[in-house]
């Protein structure tokens, strides 16, 4: 069986002259790196404001497994296959992170037959969006403790720093550090720490920002720390936003690339959904949508964590609305939740299977109910999957209200999500009843209850008396309209990543919160979840090099 590396070197790759053509982008607007990847001018992107937008389509998933759900692949799958049956379509994924490309995933650009390419670039530099976004973020830092050794004039109080520095990478080394020591001539020694450049807010507002002007004024909201009076102080105020803007103006241009089927796509912006809000950039949404008359993105880990910030964050700022929704889940993952060992996935167990169909159920009570979106039930084909299992997810999932689609787009490319591609369009055009888990005007300490016990199943949550006071001091200062930006474990309904299935009746814990006010979100951050990664013990690196003829092994 061919890897995904090898099936993507294999690949007739078009111009991407061609590709921008056929969505009558003029090729004076795009800016190639290289022959097959390139930027997209934002002066033809503010042209398309009176064009009228296509249709949105969002693709998640339920809980993810170490058993793989195939998220990106059947986003990939699912835009070729409409490609095919004749409807313009772009697709709008998120840049890979090298943390998990080095650490557990091995690369994050689709699999088999339904792949972004070129797949190496993808998976590794691309077009240095990450770095520009983590030199923007330490060029912060860098201005802060300067500001302080040369006298803090604006009286920063060293114990209240909360602005972070950031690396793209997996280290958990770096989690926790003390920083500036040596003496005098190298500042003030104070703890520190870095955050994976996923979870940056620097990221997030890359990915929510609507225009250069926006992204500027969003840098300079963002707060770095406080007085000893506990007066925020902002980036604006050490002067920073301006070059910052400037080291990321380049970046805030999308990535053009293809499909294996050579059709376009869009991949901009990368946070995590486990630690950040998990969608691609509002400005490469909104673009494809002007250009196609359908839009496929995804939304990061399941439809608890980035289907949910999708709604109440991305789309609740950007006035985006999905027309139809896809959950994508495979019998492996759903027997896994049932709590069938890893090692025998392959094998028919209705009873495993029949148990962890709770946690697909609960997906689709939540997009059709709290999310008000209409969806089908994408099972990604595997060859070990039987009638039987089949016959049991259709009979659970239909008893909902929900069609299931057999897809193998992995093994067919486009031809193998036909089925699906369908069903979604038929999804696309019956009435939206499009809602947000919470209102604006909630409070924080309600948001936080409403998704708990909407969407997790939660009895409630809880906070140590520091936090619920830093959570009730947000909400006086001003930031209670703030949407949350929830960071927890992927892998759970609850806090506790092994609980499978549903899990229902337990407690959120919020152990931190921190406010974004440049993303305009506040974050809180539940249960022992990291905003920086550690690798595992065996991590991906080690299966990754070049050969003796200079070609990339190792990558999924």
């Amino acid at each position: 069986m061919d890897s995904d590396i090898e099936i993507a070197q294999r690949a007739r790759l078009k111009c991407i002259g061609e590709i921008a053509a056929r969505l009558d982008i003029p090729e004076a607007h795009l800016e190639p790196y290289g022959h097959y990847k390139a930027k997209l001018s934002l002066d033809y992107i503010d042209g398309l404001a009176g064009k009228p937008d296509g249709k949105l389509i969002l693709v998640t998933a339920i809980s993810p497994t170490p058993a793989g759900e195939g998220k990106t692949t059947t986003t990939v799958g699912l835009g070729d296959a409409l490609n095919r049956i004749g409807r313009k379509t772009i697709i709008c994924l998120r840049e890979p992170s090298l943390g998990p490309v080095f650490g557990v995933k091995g690369g994050a650009a689709g699999g088999g037959y339904a792949q972004v390419v070129p797949m190496e670039d993808i998976n590794l530099h691309f077009t240095g969006d990450f770095s520009a976004i983590a030199l923007a973020n330490n060029l912060l830092a860098a201005m802060l403790d300067n500001h302080i050794h040369h006298g803090n004039e604006l009286g920063i109080d060293l114990r209240r720093i909360t602005w972070k520095r950031v690396i793209d990478m997996n280290d958990r080394a770096l989690r926790q550090t003390v920083g500036s020591l040596g003496g005098p001539a190298n500042g003030c020694p104070r703890e520190d720490g870095f955050d994976i450049v996923a979870a940056s807010e620097v990221m997030a507002i890359f990915c929510l920002a609507t225009s250069l002007e926006d992204l500027k004024a969003r840098l300079g909201n963002m707060v770095v720390g406080y007085t000893r009076e506990q007066k925020p102080v902002c980036a604006r105020e050490l002067k920073a936003h301006g070059a910052m803007t400037v080291l990321l103006k380049d970046a805030l241009r999308p990535n053009l690339v293809q499909t294996l089927e050579n059709n376009p796509a869009f991949i901009h912006g990368g946070p995590f959904a486990n630690i950040a809000h998990g969608c691609n950039s509002v400005i490469a949404t909104q673009s494809a949508l002007k250009l196609a008359d359908y839009a496929v993105t995804e939304a990061g880990f399941g439809a608890d964590l980035g289907a949910e910030k999708f709604v109440d964050i991305k789309c609740r700022k950007s006035g985006l609305r999905p027309a139809a929704c896809a959950i994508v889940a495979t019998m492996r993952a759903l027997k896994y939740h049932g709590g069938v060992d890893l090692k025998q996935l392959d094998s028919e167990n209705l009873i495993a299977l029949e148990a962890g169909l709770v946690n697909l159920e609960r997906h689709v009570n939540n997009v059709r109910r709290h999310y008000g979106i209409a969806c089908v039930v994408a099972i990604n084909r595997f060859t070990a999957d039987t009638d039987a299992e089949l016959a049991l997810v259709r009979s659970r999932v239909e008893s909902l209200g929900a069609k299931v689609v057999l897809a193998e787009h992995w093994a067919r490319g486009g031809a193998g999500a036909e089925a699906l591609a369908h069903e979604v369009m038929r999804l696309a055009d019956s009435p939206a009843r499009f809602s947000f888990v919470y209102d604006n005007e909630d409070s924080l300490w309600d948001k936080m209850t409403k998704v708990a016990t909407r969407i997790y199943g939660a009895a409630g949550i809880s906070a140590p008396v520091k936090v619920r006071q830093q959570i009730d001091k947000l909400q006086a200062d001003g930031y209670g309209h703030y949407p949350i930006c929830v960071a927890k474990t992927q892998s759970s309904f609850s806090t506790n990543a092994g609980l499978r299935g549903a899990p229902s009746g337990h407690t959120v814990a919020v152990r931190e919160v921190r406010l974004a006010a440049g993303a305009e979100f506040v974050v809180m951050i539940c249960g022992d979840i990291m905003t920086m990664p550690g690798l595992p013990k065996v991590p991906s690196a080690e299966r990754i090099d070049v050969d003796e003829n200079g070609k990339v092994v190792g990558l999924f």
